[in-house]
């Protein structure tokens, strides 16, 4: 079956947007598929965009997460080009509930969008055992778990605790995994995504450590900015929080038959 597609980023972190009638249009073992980056596509997740408008994110290994902060802007990208709007306002139906995003145009193919995230909230901390060592991280729901370690920054270190964190007993649904430092004008943050692994960037994760952040009293700006691999992110935690960053069309193509 072919089937027309587009790809997307948020900062690095890509997705390949389909246009659906149903959940039912596309298997979640044929969209891990597509997210192969030597045999598929290549993408961090597929996003179906049905009808209300709403979404559904299936991750690189065909996990289903509730919510997907870089992608649902590049959902509102999507509908933007669709309505040839250089401008748009829409709520968009997520697992974790809907969310209303503004869309300004940058250019031909990219655009600003600010996203109401909703309630993120600081949950608590846990001490885990980690191959024998004991690893404090806060917790946090921003529509999608999160465990935060506060400290040094390193791939080596996202590499080496975060599958082990994210597949911890304690988190029986698994969790995202956020390794942050809190400097004097922002956040530094690394992020090893449930089901994908070490991602460029997560909108989620992004509004979770803010949240954390802010009521640990680690930074207390109105607006906090959080530097991710891939480029930042403008952080507003508070009843609801809000998320401002970018998103960029890359290009489209048409789908053929699945590998056999």
């Amino acid at each position: 079956m072919r089937v027309r597609f587009a790809k997307y980023e948020g900062l690095g972190n890509d997705f390949v947007v389909i246009d659906a009638e149903s959940e039912r249009d596309l298997t979640l073992q044929r969209a891990a598929e597509i997210c192969d980056r030597r045999y598929g596509v290549g993408a961090d997740g597929v996003i179906l965009v049905l009808p209300g408008p709403r979404m559904r994110v299936i991750n690189a290994d065909g996990s289903i997460p509730e919510m997907c902060g870089n992608g649902i802007r590049c959902v509102a990208l999507h509908l933007a080009r669709g309505k040839e709007a250089t401008s748009l306002e829409v709520g968009i139906e997520t697992d974790a509930g809907p969310r209303l995003c503004k869309l300004e145009m940058t250019g031909a193919n990219e655009a600003n969008v600010s996203v109401d995230m909703g309630e993120v909230r600081a949950t608590g901390t846990v001490s885990l055992d980690i191959d024998g060592e004991r690893v404090d991280v806060f917790t946090a729901d921003a529509g999608n778990p999160h465990a935060i370690m506060f400290g040094e920054v390193t791939r080596e270190r996202a590499e080496r605790l975060g599958p082990r964190i994210a597949t911890h007993a304690h988190f029986k649904n698994g969790t995202n995994v956020e390794i942050a430092h809190v400097g004097t004008d922002g956040i530094d943050v690394i992020v090893w995504e449930r089901g994908v692994g070490l991602t460029l960037a997560c909108g989620t994760g992004a509004c979770a450590v803010a949240a954390v952040a802010r009521e640990q009293k680690l930074a207390t700006a109105g607006t906090i900015r959080v530097r991710l691999p891939g480029g930042a992110l403008d952080i507003e935690p508070g009843h609801r929080t809000t998320m401002r960053g970018p998103a960029r069309f890359v290009y489209e193509g048409i789908l053929a038959g699945g590998r056999r």
